[in-house]
């Protein structure tokens, strides 16, 4: 074999193999390869959507037509997006603004935002990314010598890829580690936090930050079950809130079949208690809703949408 022949056989492409799993649907998030690339899949994503599913590692946006209506995005009209996540109200935004308009998007989750850029590379309005949280709408526009903005909009809250991926330690959904941050940046993770804080702190944030009900006998626990092992998984955390409430794994499903609507995770407020001290979300909130005034041009707008009480 000479050596050209041998150059050519080490350049080949190394197939990946798909990920294997039982049965003749995937569960898991690695499993679902084929919804984390919907353009090589096109009849999937209108499948699941049919079925009122969103896709694993997509976002779906909310509130879309009330959205366009009241901030009415036009022609020329400069606007921050704080938060970008998948790019889907970004895309309807621009389809508005045109070549002529401009769009600062925002994104404190580098690696969500590298996808979205690459995402939303066809469209022909001017878009500036920020690796940023939306707290530094100000410090943008000292950087982009912008004197207003006609709109700023904002989705709080997270994504349903950030929910989907168990890599990134936020949701209770899948087991991994208990990370919770939505930039990297961040030094704390929830593990350092709910391992290092005194009971009370704990309390407080489970309390102020997501109105959990039994927020003391969660704190105390913590406390508790650290001192024998740290808590640093989804499952850890998770157990102990099941044992908290007095339920099981396996009971709280059965809650679900036998209720019509369905019943809140035991540990939703808990997770979404940490996730908002992790990354001081309404510290950040208090920060944007102080500078939008001042950010805003005469006669702009503003639009938040929010979920939860604290927001």
């Amino acid at each position: 074999m000479n050596e050209n022949s041998q150059s050519e056989k080490n350049e080949q492409p190394v197939r990946r193999r798909r990920p294997r799993y039982n049965g003749t649907h995937p569960k898991t998030f690695a499993q679902k390869y084929k919804e984390h690339n919907l353009s090589a899949h096109p009849e999937l994503r209108d499948k699941l959507r049919a079925k009122g599913k969103t896709p694993a590692g997509s976002h779906i946006p909310v509130l879309m037509h009330e959205v366009l209506e009241l901030l009415k995005p036009e022609p020329g009209k400069i606007m921050a997006d704080c938060t970008l996540g998948f790019g889907g109200h970004c895309r309807e935004f621009c389809k508005r603004l045109g070549t002529t308009g401009k769009m600062v998007a925002f994104d404190m989750d580098g690696i969500e935002l590298e996808k979205t850029k690459h995402r939303l590379k066809d469209i022909p309005t001017p878009i500036i990314f920020k690796h940023s949280n939306f707290a530094g709408i100000a410090n943008a526009m000292n950087e982009e010598k912008i004197e207003g903005f006609d709109i700023i909009f904002a989705d709080l809250g997270l994504s349903s890829m950030q929910i989907d991926n168990p890599e990134r330690g936020i949701s209770y959904k899948n087991d991994g580690p208990l990370d919770m941050r939505l930039d990297t940046r961040i030094k704390q993770t929830a593990a350092d936090l709910i391992n290092s804080l005194n009971q009370e702190d704990i309390g407080r944030a489970l309390w102020e930050f997501s109105d959990e009900p039994d927020y003391d006998q969660i704190a105390r626990m913590i406390v508790a079950q650290r001192t024998v092992q740290p808590i640093t998984t989804i499952a850890q955390l998770m157990r102990l809130v099941f044992a908290v409430k007095g339920l099981t794994i396996n009971s709280f499903k059965k809650q679900q079949r036998n209720s019509k609507f369905g019943s809140l995770h035991p540990a939703a407020r808990t997770f979404q208690a940490l996730r908002i001290l992790v990354n001081d979300e309404l510290g950040s909130l208090k920060e944007l809703l102080r500078l939008a005034p001042f950010c805003l041009k005469k006669g702009g707008r503003i639009g938040i949408i929010s979920f939860h009480s604290g927001e």
